[in-house]
């Protein structure tokens, strides 16, 4: 019973204005948590001190274009100047430009644009590795989304010589009987790659590709009762400290994000579209009904006792995919306005003065504790994308 009375004022402390977490009242990471805090700090993906400094109070939670573009500039505006100075094709960096890329499409300010074209030109247009492995193909979304807007050939060749190779590969690599895409984060590293590729070419293997292994993924993970993803094949009977499934917040974030990554791309008539389209339907569904009175969602989806701190992470995701689907006429807006709404708000309480962007839980695969002022890139690129499209949504509808 004071375990269950702990718990509750925990999460009770952390719904308070601005995420008004202290030491007391929420769990510090454990030391091996705290060795990837300490491994992500190292190579420049965030970090997460022991004090941010005070939280922003001039930003509006109202669902107006200009109150979303001065969010999204703070936050993007802060990101840029940290990160600018570290380019890299890692995965993390990867979701951050893409971030960066729909922020100046949304905002229309070239320079976040710009800084992605000199990224791209500092790794003249390669992808990180030449294995089917998602992470190190997810930088050839920025690419080819710069090759759309250029048309310059330099921006395009590499890429789709490097996917060329990999197109006949059914595992993850030789001797490795994974499939390509074994774990649910690869849904919005992978796919948007392949099926962009598919948009630009008009070669129907890509989209193919994308069908056959998107289906083998959602064969292996998807839960049909919770609609939900596992996040990989050995989380299918791990259990929360409730009993319920693990569900881990950015794991289904990434697939929902995924979706809305691809959609756009795919032709109305595609056979396979109603596939993609139902799975956002079922997540949407799924996600919006386990929402927190602070509007945000915790680590672990259902169990969030156990992870008193809302996650902006997988929060932002979601947002975006669920921002997306009204926009696109696929989730409908009665519905699920008032859920981004109270979500938009509650993300906004974790912005700092200066623009960091906190409670962002560090790289891993599965539930686990961090600081409030935690802030990784690839979860302010996750912010980027869902202020992108809410500003379209304020703004009344499809881009």
């Amino acid at each position: 019973m004071k375990h269950m009375i702990a718990l509750a004022a925990i999460a009770a402390a952390a719904c308070a204005p601005h995420g008004a977490a202290t030491a007391q009242n929420y769990p510090l990471p454990t030391p091996a948590q705290q060795a990837i805090v300490d491994k992500d700090t190292s190579r420049h993906f965030g970090d997460a001190p022991a004090a941010a400094g005070p939280y922003a109070t001039d930003l509006s939670p109202a669902l107006e274009p200009a109150a979303i573009d001065k969010a999204l500039r703070k936050v993007a505006d802060w990101q840029l100047a940290r990160s600018q100075p570290h380019w890299d094709r890692i995965w993390t960096s990867s979701v951050m430009y893409v971030g960066f890329l729909a922020a100046s499409n949304a905002t229309g300010d070239p320079k976040y644009r710009n800084a992605m074209l000199d990224m791209a030109r500092h790794f003249d247009f390669q992808l990180r590795s030449r294995l089917p492995n998602a992470d190190d193909l997810s930088i050839g979304q920025v690419y080819l989304d710069l090759y759309r807007q250029d048309r310059q050939a330099s921006m395009l060749n590499l890429t789709k010589q490097e996917m060329d190779d990999l197109l006949p590969l059914a595992t993850l690599k030789p001797g490795d009987a994974r499939i390509p895409w074994w774990w649910c984060d690869a849904l919005f590293m992978a796919p948007p790659v392949w099926v962009k590729l598919y948009k630009i070419t008009g070669e129907r293997k890509y989209l193919d590709y994308v069908h056959l292994n998107w289906k083998r993924t959602s064969d292996l993970l998807y839960d049909r009762e919770e609609h939900l993803y596992a996040r990989d094949a050995g989380y299918k009977d791990k259990r929360e400290a409730n009993g319920k499934k693990v569900f881990w917040s950015r794991g289904e974030g990434w697939v929902m994000g995924g979706l809305a990554l691809i959609l756009d791309d795919i032709p109305a008539d595609d056979p396979q579209r109603g596939f993609y389209v139902q799975q956002l339907r079922e997540m949407a569904e799924k996600i919006a009904s386990i929402q927190g009175a602070d509007g945000l969602w915790h680590a672990g989806l259902l169990d969030p006792a156990s992870y008193p701190l809302p996650e902006i992470s997988g929060s932002s995701l979601f947002v975006y995919a669920m921002a997306y689907g009204v926009n696109r006429g696929i989730l409908d807006a009665s519905k699920y306005r008032p859920v981004i709404a109270k979500a938009w708000a509650g993300m906004l309480r974790n912005v700092y003065a200066d623009g960091r962007l906190g409670n962002i839980q560090q790289t891993g695969a599965e539930p686990a504790f961090y600081r409030p002022t935690s802030s990784f890139n690839y979860g302010v690129g996750a912010f980027m994308l869902a202020a992108s499209e809410l500003k379209a949504m304020a703004a009344g509808g499809k881009r």
